[in-house]
């Protein structure tokens, strides 16, 4: 499911994709059969386009990688965490607008 310059994230390669990052990192909290999380990957996608170079975004499959999630209190989906400097800076529950992400992209990047 993931494209766009969208990595997939899982429970092996978290540590090294997202806390180690240099840039923000916001990850999709999703599962295939959460019909918000379908609703939400189109938005998702566009907000990666939109700022590709300025964070990464990443989808992780709370079904396939179910550690990450409980390790960061996941516990409705869809939900977005933002990440920067290895550390949960935001988290966004539910179907939301893209303008609601950018907001809160924004106010990490400092725009």
């Amino acid at each position: 499911m993931a494209g766009n310059g969208i990595l997939e994230v899982t429970d092996g390669n978290f540590d090294s994709t997202v806390l180690k990052s240099n840039e923000p990192v916001m990850i999709d909290f999703w599962a295939a059969w959460c019909g918000p999380c379908k609703a939400l990957a189109p938005i998702v996608d566009e907000v990666a386009a939109a700022y590709q170079g300025k964070i990464k975004v990443g989808k992780m499959d709370v079904d396939a990688s179910p550690v990450t999630p409980q390790r960061y209190g996941v516990r409705g989906i869809p939900t977005l965490l933002i990440f920067k400097g290895g550390q949960v800076q935001e988290q966004i529950v539910g179907l939301v607008s893209r303008d609601k992400i950018e907001k809160a992209l924004n106010k990490h990047l400092g725009q």
